[in-house]
């Protein structure tokens, strides 16, 4: 780790004329958000470096403080930092508030600031995805395979575009119960109908082809090895040809989306996610003021897709 801690440090200082910004996390190697904001700020032309900075487990705040001390304007905050990044900030914007986490720092005013952009760049990928296909959000069946972090982190942003039902599936019925429970005044007040299932009662379930899921989510870690969280023949019985399948691991194919294509499904990785995150981090460090039509994000997605 020593190799990587002298390798991965960005030192404002040494990037005179430029505003600094950099993504802190243990490990960090492999973030692609230097290259995201690379093409933000050539598409801008706003003079920005963009680093990546490692910092030990129990170095947190020193690593922080010593980057805004030296002149650094703004940091993204990855694993496993959320939540002290949170407790870290002095203001902190109500998105932040109910995620109780937080994936962005800055100034201002002379005090530190964070938000958290993983549950908008979330939804804004998916409008995206979406719109390609000429459907939207609002009013869509939602299925989350999962009810880890993940799944809880999508939950709140999906509510708040006004889908019409969210079902949370998990091996477990406990923990995806778990899950309604604690949304359940949230989606009484958006209206949204809330419930529980265990994954294997989803095939058990009588469906036809008007019962099926608008959007499936694998909020699970199947993506990471070669899994998917459910059959090929299941995905089959919960989707029709509008469905789409979208899984949060991103930089590579996971069976979960191989099934979904090889049914002749649109299936997307999670990477527009990482990118509509670090564009909502590009507009408040920047002060663009309702730029999310300006940014390019398909040609951010192709820039770090090339690198693959």
């Amino acid at each position: 780790m020593t190799n990587q801690a002298t390798i991965d440090q960005v030192n404002p200082q040494s990037h005179p004329g430029k505003d600094v910004y950099a993504v802190i996390g243990h490990p960090i190697a492999h973030s692609k958000s230097p290259i995201i904001h690379a093409y933000f700020a050539k598409q801008t032309n706003q003079s920005i470096h963009y680093g990546r900075i490692f910092s030990e487990l129990n170095a947190f705040k020193e690593t922080v403080e010593q980057f805004f001390a030296r002149g650094g304007k703004g940091l993204n905050i990855t694993v496993p930092f959320k939540l002290e990044a949170y407790e870290l900030a002095q203001k902190k914007t109500e998105t932040a508030k109910l995620a109780q986490a937080a994936n962005v720092l800055w100034y201002k005013d002379g005090e530190l600031w964070c938000d958290n952009t993983d549950g908008a760049g979330l939804t804004r990928d998916l409008q995206r995805l979406l719109k390609h296909q000429g459907a939207s959000l609002n009013h869509a069946k939602v299925l989350i395979l999962g009810a880890g972090g993940a799944a809880q982190g999508v939950i709140e942003p999906l509510m708040l575009e006004k889908v019409g039902q969210i079902t949370i599936a998990n091996r477990t019925f406990a923990k995806a119960q778990q899950l309604v429970e604690q949304f359940k005044q949230s989606a009484t007040s958006a209206q949204v109908l809330l419930e529980a299932i265990e994954i294997q009662d989803l095939a058990q379930s009588d469906r036809d082809s008007s019962d099926a899921f608008d959007l499936i989510i694998n909020a699970t870690a199947s993506g990471l090895g070669d899994a998917s969280p459910i059959s090929k023949e299941l995905l089959k019985a919960i989707s029709n040809s509008k469905t789409l399948a979208y899984d949060m691991v991103y930089g590579k194919e996971t069976r979960f989306m191989q099934d979904a294509r090889e049914l002749g499904l649109k299936a997307s990785d999670g990477l527009g996610m990482l990118v509509e995150q670090a564009a909502l981090a590009f507009e408040t460090w920047r002060n663009f003021k309702g730029a999310d039509s300006t940014l390019d994000i398909d040609g951010a997605i192709a820039a770090v897709r090339a690198t693959y």
